[in-house]
């Protein structure tokens, strides 16, 4: 029995077995009879040549081994949307069919798509289905022309990943007969997209949210589609082998995220490209290979024109060497959140406490590290230890606590961008608090403290050495041996004659006194 092969084989994706593959060639390979299918396989251990046989080339492989013959009976060229949905919701008399997966996941962000294992009853009817998923269900075509539209009216999120959609022209097929679509997952589908600009249709006019992980797409044929996507906010474009960026003029304007992660991009000035998005919010740029990030629009203690919006930045797993990329960081006006796990630099430092408190002093505006959120009290301590580290190299540099006398080298100030604007808010360090550290032997790591109680004259203050690695719940059951309160109903802040007529609350327990920067001489008030 000789299976039919479809008029449009060519390029078709097609999956055998288990395997996905796309069809390079469809004809005879004498000496044999019959019609082959010539495929190069999405894994190309699964192949057997480059489609080359027995000294003839019927089709090129990217992958020395990634090809191989097989007869149309072993392809499956998939079916129509409809019939996909109808199959998934045990809609075609067959009863549900049961998947695995009942969430969707764009980059990081996991969605919950109803339906995707049980239907509830009221949803059991297409034409109220909202939310639909045919993740790997073989779908390969739209179907009858406006019979999406009338079947199932009232799609708005479309989960079309791991399919066997060839082309662009099949997604606007399957689109155009959504009216509402605000979000669409083709990622993992190899297709081809336009390769020259096409007219800009309403198919897309309502889509927030857009997919195209491993769908090989390239930056320039992103731009290309990108007319038809008005309202686009969330973009993902993983593992993709985009290496280079182009200007997006007048697309993607709406953009609030967009994820590069997994593309080796060239380097990081790529990004300067992308950087005027008036809206972009959220850049993840997670394994894209790059070593430095540069603002070259911006000076010392300046902020960047570049990216006006971006909150959000995500840069684990790159290959940033140097702490300069960090201060570059700093001249981004609306950074609140950064992750950068992962980076040659962060190994310049062996504490990850000290390397997270350099990276909160040197960005002013950071509110959530790592995933982390950074409190007041944080901020203010790695500040502080920020000016006193490096108090000596700012004196040796040219610094200086009469501001007529103050001219720190560019180099310094290339090194700490930041430091002229501690001191502003700080005060300059003076040379009695920059002596050089002593041996960390026990006795040198004992502060000598005075403990009091100003809203209770009567107790008498008290003078104690403590370990600077103390946390401040261990300081609170040392007081409550002294004063008999339990240490829930302690306040504690202390005050230090460099920061005359202030307070420091020593509100986090699980903090060490180092982290405060108290030090000898200083004062613990406590109260209840």
């Amino acid at each position: 029995m000789t299976a039919r092969v479809p008029s449009d084989a060519l390029g078709r994706r097609v999956l055998c077995g288990t395997e996905y593959a796309t069809v390079r060639y469809v004809g005879s390979v004498p000496p044999t009879a019959g019609i082959w299918l010539g495929v190069e396989w999405d894994d190309p251990q699964r192949g057997k040549h480059d489609g080359t046989y027995e000294g003839t080339q019927y089709f090129k492989c990217r992958h020395p081994r990634g090809g191989s013959f097989i007869r149309p009976n072993k392809a499956n060229f998939g079916v129509d949307f409809l019939t996909a949905v109808k199959d998934r919701y045990g809609l075609n008399d067959q009863g549900v069919q049961h998947g695995t997966e009942n969430t969707l996941v764009f980059g990081k962000k996991t969605v919950e798509f109803v339906g995707m294992d049980s239907v509830a009853e009221q949803q059991s009817q297409l034409n109220r289905l909202v939310d639909i998923s045919v993740h790997e269900c073989a779908v390969s075509h739209a179907g009858q022309k406006e019979e999406i539209s009338r079947t199932c009216p009232n799609i708005r999120h479309i989960n079309l990943s791991k399919n066997l959609i060839s082309s662009w022209e099949t997604v606007t097929a399957i689109a155009s007969q959504v009216q509402n679509l605000e979000t669409l997952n083709l990622s993992e589908n190899k297709m081809k997209f336009p390769s020259t600009s096409t007219s800009v249709s309403s198919v897309f006019s309502k889509l927030r949210i857009l997919a195209l992980n491993q769908t090989q797409i390239t930056w320039t044929e992103v731009l290309l589609c990108a007319p038809g996507w008005p309202a686009l906010e969330e973009l993902y474009l993983t593992s993709n082998n985009i290496t280079v960026l182009e200007r997006p003029d007048n697309v993607l304007q709406t953009l609030k995220l967009l994820d590069l992660s997994d593309n080796q991009l060239l380097d990081g000035n790529q990004l300067h490209l992308i950087a005027h998005l008036p809206r972009l919010e959220q850049l993840i740029l997670r394994n894209t290979g790059i070593s430095s990030i540069h603002f070259p629009d911006a000076g010392f203690g300046c902020k960047t024109k570049m990216f006006p919006s971006l909150k959000r930045l995500a840069i684990n797993d790159n290959k940033i060497s140097q702490w300069s990329t960090i201060n570059e960081l700093d001249k981004l006006s609306s950074l609140q959140s950064l992750q950068c796990h992962n980076n040659p630099f962060m190994d310049t430092e062996k504490n990850p406490e000290t390397l997270r408190q350099l990276i909160i002093a040197k960005i002013s505006q950071l509110e959530v590290l790592n995933k982390s959120e950074i409190l007041p009290a944080e901020r203010k301590g790695a500040e502080l230890d920020y000016r006193k580290i490096f108090g000596n190299d700012w004196l040796a540099a040219g610094g200086n606590c009469n501001p007529e006398k103050n001219k720190p080298s560019e180099e310094f100030l290339a090194a700490h961008p930041r430091y002229p604007s501690l001191c502003l808010k700080y005060g300059a360090p003076e040379e009695g608090e920059l002596k050089g550290r002593q041996p960390l032997t026990l006795k040198n790591q004992l502060l000598t403290l005075t403990i009091k109680c100003p809203e209770k004259p009567e107790q008498k203050p008290v003078e104690k050495k403590l370990p600077e690695s103390m946390t401040i719940q261990r300081v609170k059951g040392l007081l409550y041996r002294l004063l008999k309160i339990p240490g829930s109903e302690l306040k504690l802040s202390y005050e230090s004659s460099k920061l005359e007529g202030k307070e420091v609350e020593l509100d986090n327990d699980l903090k060490p006194l180092q982290f405060y920067s108290i030090e000898n001489g200083d004062c613990v008030l406590v109260r209840w």
